[in-house]
């Protein structure tokens, strides 16, 4: 919820952009308003998110590739890894191609015994392979036995259960394949030829089992689990040895064999008595006849002679491929991450044509989920590294996978792998997504290279190298690769010895105008816990980079606190006490910022409830009371409310007799609530020492009878706070129900009181602070957030709306952009009233373009908005500027529909070689960042917010043209520079 002053909003002006094609737009603010009802995310009593597709799945071609690079692992085998962004969200995904024609082979890989699962990792470096994938699905949280084929060298390792008998295999020659591959066997006996249905794997019913040394230590009753009869028998050179009625624990000796079987095999194998002979014999037996050197089993056939298989499965899921072309000589290995923010993960179908995308002829499925793993060696090192991101957050331990080797190299240097030593995904930045640019550094500072070097093999190679930097007048680089920054510009350095060389390109930003802590605050429980925060430079173009820990002075009390660098440029706060607090000051070339630390909470009593009769309830667009009730420890609030009456978003007020202040400086809030299950969300109202409202969440109110919630409050608040309101929110439009919850025991989590000094104001120079732009030969007004109602159309908010039109109109612009929350409600009444005040204001002589924003489909689809004002999104150009407008109003693009962000990549496509633009203008309601504590008003697909920031700079970076971004939404004005892009925002 936001509020807005009452008086009009006055007019901002900003100065031209370099290299825009006409001057800079005057930007006219929104009228201000009275307190709107709950403005917040959808969220609320939906079900849980379940993304279903077409029978046919969603093809990977329909998406854009966002990203991708490609490195080599070994000669013939390369590895690609790739971002795609589609209607249904992101995927990263990562594969291996690998030329079978050279001299790479392919074979099994596991930890030693079936029956024992580990990290693919130990098992691919000890086997010496220099890439792999995950196999088989496999007895998870038991045995750890795969269920599928398994040969290793030609030997067959374990037979598939029954029904698993799809398989990805190699040939001695080198030609892969997707087959079927099967177990027979015969043990015979003095009674007669038994049939053998298993080998070291489950046993199925009825049937005989072999298990060798290759099983492993695991009990050998998980084999026979659920049978009835069970006779083991042991068989040493050819005789038996010992027979018993239960199965067997512990490893089977060298040279031992064990025949384990369940019911009808038990009585096969019953009569049977030590001394007597017995001869056992198995093979696999392939469906194309061929004899696989390497096998491991997997689930459905992906790609079938080339044709996507249309399977029925269509949940989403991290997902394992391999593959060949049709002629076998080439193999691919994919995954796909799923499970995270940042790729959802794919039907099997959609995996299936990925795998065809990638040239495969033929395709299998194997484990997926947590399984999920691919590894792979950088040039130059020993070992196998993971490139995926497992959904678990680490590798599972997985029964086998499928590897690659290498010949051998000769070990003499051929060149050098060059990267920063800090990672780009773990290295300080501040963009909408995790990581930095080490790849960026400030003149006068330094940079921390590797140099990897490798044989012709891509394996590891012994060699100091030479550095140098061309040119040098960027940069130098000292014999410990230290790159230290001189001008800027971009520069290529050389990491060489003798004819062996690798390259690595950097940029030298803009002298350093200031600097910034990737954590607005660090606060530390106890004595016991760890902060981390890392340091970002910013130059005058907003183009950031990491700032290395040795060129970073830290001031600090050391006899609270311990800070140490990490390898990727991080710093970590060590608490030495179990209460206290400090401001770190750091210094980088003159440029300083502090991060408070505070160690120790201690719970402050805000509010017991005692004075319950006298809260007051208030509600938007619900009804309901507020009364004394039973608490947890005494007296509590019950707050009871009906939310059937609107589609709406409603909220349910809990008011105090007046705010609460709350001394300290709490760092979260805690309160116990008694709920009802019906998915309404929980919400603590507060005011900071500036008078911004902070809206702390809760977790929905899924459960029933009481819970303690707490609300974490944002870095950056103004101590001291006050609570203005508790209340309940529900956002689904589809959601009616009356419901009640009970609150009691307030706390705030209050640390030790650090007085952190005030930022100094920074002003864009895009704002125009004297002057004006009134004789520029072009102009365009921005206006949003009037949100009024067609219910109360004498209002004061639109009152204030007809205002700030009359005036934007007086100050004659080119035309007029509303960007979102003209309105309230999404009603068709509303738009009509919208229209109808346009028309009056601006009497059709001034011409404008409507942007939706989330109260554009508050309460409604925007199907009404569509009906009067057209299509929610837009291109067109206006004196050599191209405008791109989009609806953002479910807090995403993709939300609007993902044919408009492929739009947005067009239109800049197009406008890079077109020479009658100059400049391109993005406009939507939600922009990438909210520059606010709490982040709540920024885009909530923070991948997308980083793509349209990433093409907006990639375009100005590329062209030379202009490039700007305005918004709304966030409850203040705000100008600022992203990598050199001018974003303006406000409400």
């Amino acid at each position: 919820m936001r509020t807005r002053s009452a008086r009009l909003a006055g007019v901002l002006v900003l100065t031209p952009l370099l290299g825009l094609a006409g001057p800079t737009p005057v930007v006219v603010a929104s009228p201000g308003a009275d307190t709107a009802a709950e403005d917040v995310p959808r969220a609320s009593s939906h079900p849980t998110t379940v993304t279903t597709l077409a029978a046919a799945g969603v093809a990977p071609a329909d998406g854009l590739e966002t990203a991708k690079t490609t490195r080599p692992v070994a000669p013939g085998l390369d590895l690609t890894s790739f971002d795609r962004y589609d209607q249904q969200g992101w995927l990263r995904a990562d594969a291996l191609t690998a030329d079978l024609t050279g001299d790479l082979t392919v074979d099994y890989v596991n930890s030693g015994a079936v029956s024992r699962a580990e990290p693919l990792r130990g098992a691919v470096d000890a086997s010496r392979a220099v890439a792999a994938v995950n196999g088989d699905f496999f007895d998870i949280n038991n045995s750890g036995a795969a269920q599928g084929i398994g040969i290793r060298g030609g030997e067959l390792i374990q037979s598939p259960v029954a029904g698993h008998t799809n398989a990805v295999a190699v040939t001695a020659e080198g030609l892969g394949r997707v087959i079927q591959v099967h177990f027979e066997g015969t043990a015979t006996l003095p009674a007669g030829p038994v049939t053998l249905t298993q080998f070291n794997n489950m046993v199925q019913a009825g049937g005989t089992g072999v298990f060798t040394a290759l099983w492993g230590s695991y009990d050998r009753s998980r084999a026979v689990e659920g049978a009835t009869r069970v006779t083991e028998v042991a068989v040493v050179d050819g005789r038996v040895a010992t027979v018993t009625d239960r199965a067997g624990s512990g490893p089977i000796p060298a040279g031992t064999t064990i025949l384990l079987g369940r019911d009808a095999g038990s009585d096969a194998l019953a009569g049977l008595r030590p001394g007597d002979a017995v001869t056992v014999a198995y093979r696999p037996r392939t469906s194309d006849g061929s004899t696989p050197n390497a096998a491991v089993g997997g689930g459905n056939v992906l790609v079938r002679d080339g044709v996507v298989q249309q399977i029925a499965d269509t949940s989403l899921a991290p997902r394992t491929s391999v593959g060949f072309t049709a002629d076998g000589r080439k193999m691919i290995m994919l995954t796909v991450d799923g499970r995270q923010v940042d790729s959802r993960g794919v039907t099997q179908t959609e995996m299936g044509r990925m795998m065809a995308e990638l040239g495969a002829h033929h395709a299998l499925n194997l484990d997926g989920g947590g399984s999920s793993t691919l590894l792979a060696r950088e040039p130059g090192a020993a070992s196998v590294q993971v490139e995926n991101s497992p959904s678990d957050g680490t590798e599972r331990a997985v029964p086998n996978g499928l590897a690659v080797y290498a010949p051998k190299g000769s070990g003499r240097l051929t060149g050098y792998w060059l990267e920063t030593a800090a990672d780009p995904t773990a290295a300080p930045g501040v963009a909408p997504v995790r990581g930095g640019r080490p790849d960026r550094v400030f003149p006068g500072l330094t940079r921390r290279l590797t140099a990897a070097g490798h044989d012709e093999t891509y394996g590891p190679a012994a060699g100091t190298p030479t550095w140098r930097a061309n040119p040098a007048a960027h940069g130098t680089v000292d014999a410990d690769g230290v790159f230290r920054a001189v001008r800027p510009g971009r520069t290529t350095v050389t990491a060489w010895h003798d004819e062996a060389c690798g390259t690595l390109d950097l940029t030298v930003l803009g002298p350093l105008a200031r600097v910034d802590s990737t954590a607005d605050r660090v606060g530390l429980a106890d004595a016991r816990g760890t902060g981390t925060f890392g340091v970002v430079g910013y130059d005058a173009e907003g183009n950031t980079a990491p700032i290395e820990p040795s060129d970073i002075s830290l001031a600090y009390d050391r006899e609270l606190l311990r800070i140490t660098p990490d390898t990727n440029g991080n710093l970590t706060v060590a608490a030495l006490r179990d209460s206290g607090s400090a401001l770190v000051t750091v210094t980088v070339a003159g440029q300083r910022t502090v991060v408070p630390v505070t160690v120790g909470l201690t719970d402050v009593p805000v509010a017991g409830f005692d004075d319950a009769a006298n809260w007051r309830f208030s509600a938007a667009r619900a009804t309901g009371s507020v009364a004394p009730a039973p608490g947890r420890t005494g007296t509590g609030l019950r707050m009871s409310y009906d939310f059937g009456q609107s589609t709406g978003t409603r909220a349910a007020y809990a008011d105090p007799p007046a705010w609460i202040a709350v001394p300290g400086q709490p760092q979260a809030f805690g309160m116990w609530i008694k709920g009802n299950g019906t998915g309404e969300w929980p919400s603590l109202h507060l005011h900071d020492a500036q008078d911004t409202q902070h809206v702390l969440r809760g977790p929905l109110v899924t459960w029933t009878g009481w819970r303690y919630v707490q609300f974490d409050v944002p870095a950056g608040v103004q101590y001291p706070l006050r609570v203005r309101r508790f209340y309940v929110a529900e956002t689904n439009a589809a959601a009616k129900y009356t419901s009640e919850v009970v609150i009691d025991d307030l706390v705030a989590k209050v640390s030790p009181t650090v007085d952190v000094p005030a930022e100094p104001h920074r002003t864009d120079r895009v704002v125009l602070r004297d002057g004006t732009v009134a004789g520029m030969p072009w102009r365009f007004a921005v206006l949003s957030d009037a949100q009024f109602v067609a219910a109360n159309p004498d209002s004061d908010l639109v009152a204030q709306a007809r205002r700030t039109l009359r005036e934007v109109k007086a100050a004659k612009p080119d035309f007029l952009l509303i960007n979102g929350d003209f309105v309230d409600t999404a009603y068709p009444a509303d738009f009509a009233l919208a229209k109808r005040i346009l028309d009056e204001e601006l009497g059709g002589e001034l011409p404008y373009h409507y942007v939706p924003g989330n109260h554009e489909i508050m309460g409604a689809p925007i199907a009404n908005f569509e009906a009067v004002f057209g299509a929610p999104s837009k291109v067109f150009d206006h004196r050599g500027t191209r405008f791109v407008t989009l609806n953002s109003s479910t807090g995403t693009l993709r939300g609007g529909g993902f044919d408009q962000v492929r739009a947005l990549r067009s239109a800049l496509d197009s406008a890079a070689g077109d020479d009658r633009i100059g400049s391109v203008a993005v406009l939507h309601h939600h922009p990438p960042r909210d520059p606010g504590p709490a982040k709540a008003s920024q885009l909530t697909d923070r991948k997308e917010a980083a793509l349209v920031e990433q093409w907006l700079a990639d375009f100005q970076h590329r062209t030379g043209k202009g490039a700007l971004f305005v918004g709304g939404h966030v409850g203040t004005f705000h100008a600022d520079r992203v990598d050199g892009v001018p974003n303006e925002f406000w409400e």
